[in-house]
């Protein structure tokens, strides 16, 4: 989503200043395109050389310094901006913004756009809980700007407490988020994702190769697109997505609970996970011992939660997956009709760059009319979004459909 976005970087005199070369970068990465404002102060903290190399364009620090692309810098910032970013931001730079002070070029420049302004704040503990400084934080929330909370961890005073600046992966998540049509705004989307794990003994289970990326791409994709998620999840080592219901579960069992517990609230339903077909019908109490011969688990089938949810569905929306070896599409369509989903993802895990554990996925999305759609390789976030716009379309397709008139008999 950040791709050909234009963002006005802001950045003020706090010592987080250097981490604005990072963030620059990651822009960059995801081939946005950045201008970058600093203040007089933050040029005291990293120089403007830097941020230049970085972004590929001169750095803006005088509002009154000869220009050659931009006619009057601020207006021109102002105008070009799809987004505004001050990060790191100051107390000085929030009170100044909070009282209508405009007095150089960053402050100019938000005073002048008409695109979203998210402000990353960063400074001493104290000064962050300073009175002043929070009715100027609730004062500029109240008139649209946006904010994100600090992190929490030693500051560079060596005090401890809220006031570091938000992770790089964090505010590049908000920007894509601020940047992301609403379209999916009002539903309530449930969200399978991950492995499950089938102990027999204290120490040891039986699980699948599943990372848990494409159903914590699912949910981040809604969660960017409006939707209010819900993100059930077997075990994986990704971080829990923010803003997003998180619900960690262990079994099968653990995740059938789970769903049935919010399936009433739901809309949309994406099972995305990797759920065991079998677990041990029997779980000793302590470790099995290694013996001279073989080891003989008895297995026991699981509850099939999407065959559940199906049956229990109602006017929701059910999205399945396939993970086959062969015959995708017969396979795929024979799940899907048995257990009353509107959409299929089909993923033959054969192919290099599909499936499980890979940033990148290659699909088959059948529906129920029959219509496929072949999604070339692609990042799974990509193809999130490729799911995600086959579930708008039968939302739409829903809501336009002429209701029926009830019948009147004469009296």
């Amino acid at each position: 989503m950040l791709k050909g976005k234009k963002i006005v970087l802001g950045i003020t005199g706090g010592i987080a200043a250097y981490k604005s070369a990072e963030l620059t970068r990651e822009f960059i990465k995801k081939e946005a395109f950045v201008r970058v404002i600093m203040t007089k102060n933050a040029t005291e903290f990293i120089t403007p050389l830097t941020l230049q190399t970085l972004s590929g364009h001169p750095v803006f620090t005088d509002m009154y310094a000869p220009l050659t692309d931009f006619d009057m810098a601020h207006i021109s910032l102002a105008e070009y901006a799809d987004v505004i970013l001050i990060a790191p931001a100051t107390a000085n730079i929030i009170g100044k913004i909070a009282s209508g002070l405009a007095d150089d070029i960053l402050t100019t420049t938000v005073m002048a756009t008409k695109a979203p302004v998210l402000i990353c704040p960063a400074m001493n503990v104290n000064m962050y809980n300073n009175a002043v400084v929070k009715e100027n934080i609730s004062r500029l929330t109240a008139l649209g700007y946006l904010f994100m909370v600090p992190g929490y961890g030693e500051l560079a005073c060596k005090a401890e407490g809220y006031g570091r600046l938000p992770e790089i992966p964090d505010i590049v998540e908000e920007l894509e988020s601020i940047l992301t049509p609403k379209d999916l705004k009002g539903e309530k989307i449930l969200v399978t994702a991950g492995p499950t794990r089938e102990p027999f003994d204290p120490v040891r289970y039986i699980t699948n190769y599943s990372s848990g990326k494409m159903g914590y791409a699912l949910a981040i994709a809604a969660k960017r697109r409006g939707a209010h998620v819900t993100l059930i999840s077997g075990p994986t080592a990704l971080s829990t997505p923010r803003d997003i219901k998180f619900i960690p579960v262990a079994s099968a069992v653990d995740m059938r609970d789970a769903v049935m517990e919010h399936l009433d609230s739901a809309t949309v339903v994406i099972k995305a996970a990797a759920v065991a077909d079998y677990r041990p019908s029997l779980r000793s109490a302590s470790k099995i011992k290694k013996g001279g011969g073989g080891l003989d688990l008895q297995l026991e089938r699981n509850p099939d939660i999407i065959l559940e949810v199906g049956r229990k569905k109602g006017n929701r929306i059910l999205v399945g997956f396939a993970v086959e070896t062969e015959n995708l599409v017969e396979n795929a369509r024979s799940k899907m009709k048995k257990k009353n989903m509107d959409i299929i993802v089909a993923n033959d895990v054969t192919k290099k760059g599909a499936g499980f554990g890979y940033d990148t996925n290659i699909i088959k999305i059948i529906s129920a009319d029959g219509k496929i759609e072949n999604v070339p390789l692609m990042s799974k976030m990509a193809v999130a979004d490729r799911i995600l716009d086959r579930v708008k379309k039968i939302i739409t397709s829903r809501q336009s459909a002429p209701r029926r008139r009830p019948a009147f008999r004469d009296r």
